[in-house]
């Protein structure tokens, strides 16, 4: 089921446009300009495509394919190729397409062996790297690759399109199975936004199905591929869960209802029944950022930090990675000591805003930097907080309606213990008391 054009590639959508340094390179033309085509590092999850574009790339007319992993190969097998694709150049006039997987494992030696090719252009480089070229390609090669292109991971709906198309496809399995909804959506979810782990699934599913001569068939007498199938062939239970229904909202409210609670087990489960169901990971980094500030909040100020860390490794890294990241920031935030109090004190100065306190601004704390500012008593007996002894000083800060108002009462919940008689002391200090 390896796609053989671009036609044929699911996803990846935004880097096959007609027109597009991708497209031109695959067909054929000049992408690089006179002196040939360029290479490419090819930057994205598992299962996205990136062997099969640098396939598609190869069928070019004139070309010819060469496939090396970086696990296997060393400089040796680097130069042998750069010297059988400078014969074929000059003596065939072929183009040699080099697909190198997984170049981050190379290092610095052996990526160095692919300059005077991909330089002088004797070959096409297309490589592949699940970690960020920048930081896993050496800065020569970088330069000289001139197309960095990232794939992004498979939607759900990529991924049923491809099963489909398996189940149909005359090199699949040409019309002699037929899928049942639930079987196709537990496949969708197992596969991940991987389209070699869902077909792989899928094979696997068949081969339960074939292997039992007592299964069913369909009118059609087609083979009829079951849930169980499914679940036996991966040794998987489908999750029950809907991303976009009940189970949904019903799951992450119990997650985070969980961690709110300081059931640290309890979180951890419903963490693993989202993510093997298949829910975005992105969106339960999202909700541990907000958690993190409306149930830990001040009592434990590193929980938001942990949490906005995880929500930016997550989308670094990715999955199934991401979830050991998850895992911890979610620990971190169960085990922490909790206070809303943060929250509650916004809730009660919104509350009074809507009201319609809080009316004006003192003088002494509007700008006074525009022309006629001063004129209007703007900053008038303004006192720097620096000048005064421990940097505060008494002085009206809120509208006069709102003199005296507490709005955030900490609670004796981990930091916050500390900050009770601090705040206790500023007070005292700025309402001059």
């Amino acid at each position: 089921m390896r796609p053989r054009s671009l036609d044929e590639v699911v996803g990846q959508q935004h880097l096959l446009g007609q027109g597009s340094p991708l497209r031109q390179l695959a067909e054929g033309s000049s992408a690089g300009g006179p002196a040939g085509p360029s290479s490419v590092i090819l930057w994205g999850p598992p299962g996205t495509g990136k062997t099969t574009l640098a396939h598609v790339i190869a069928r070019g007319k004139g070309r010819k394919f060469v496939e090396l992993s970086a696990i296997t190969a060393g400089v040796k097998d680097v130069r042998r190729v750069m010297d059988e694709a400078l014969t074929a150049r000059d003596l065939y006039k072929t183009t040699t397409v080099l697909f190198l997987d997984e170049i981050h494992r190379f290092n610095k030696a052996q990526q160095d062996g692919l300059l005077p090719g991909v330089e002088n252009r004797w070959v096409v480089l297309v490589a592949a790297t699940t970690e960020n070229p920048s930081f896993s390609v050496v800065s020569p090669l970088l330069s000289r690759s001139l197309l960095l292109l990232t794939l992004r991971p498979l939607t759900d709906n990529d991924i049923e399109g491809l099963i489909l198309r398996a189940v149909d496809h005359e090199r699949g399995f040409n019309g002699s199975v037929v899928l049942d909804d639930d079987a196709l959506e537990h496949l969708v979810r197992l596969a991940g936004g991987d389209a070699r782990r869902a077909l792989t699934a899928l094979e696997a599913a068949a081969g339960v199905a074939f292997g039992d001569p007592a299964e069913e068939k369909s009118d059609g007498g087609r083979m009829r591929l079951q849930l169980r199938h499914t679940e036996q062939a991966v040794d998987a239970a489908a999750v029950r869960y809907d991303r976009a229904g009940d189970q949904h909202y019903d799951v992450i409210s119990a997650f985070i209802k969980s961690i709110r609670g300081s059931d640290v087990d309890a979180s951890l489960h419903y963490l693993a029944r989202m993510l093997e169901a298949g829910e975005d990971a992105r969106f339960i980094a999202r909700r541990l950022v907000t958690s993190a500030s409306e149930d830990v909040g001040m009592a434990d100020p590193t929980a938001l930090q942990t949490a906005v860390a995880a929500a930016q490794a997550v989308q670094l890294i990715g999955m199934p990675e991401g979830r050991i990241i998850l895992a911890e920031a979610v620990v971190h935030l169960a085990t922490a000591p909790k206070s809303n109090a943060a929250y509650m004190g916004l809730n009660k100065a919104v509350a009074d805003v809507r009201a319609g306190l809080g009316t004006g601004i003192p003088a002494h704390l509007r700008d006074a930097h525009y022309p006629g500012a001063k004129q209007l008593g703007h900053g008038k007996g303004y006192v720097y907080s620096h000048d005064s002894p421990h940097g505060v000083a008494p002085q009206q800060y809120p509208p006069d309606d709102l003199v005296g108002k507490d709005y955030y009462t900490p609670t004796s919940n981990g930091a916050e213990r500390e900050i009770a008689p601090r705040l206790e002391r500023l007070r005292r200090i700025i309402r001059g008391k």
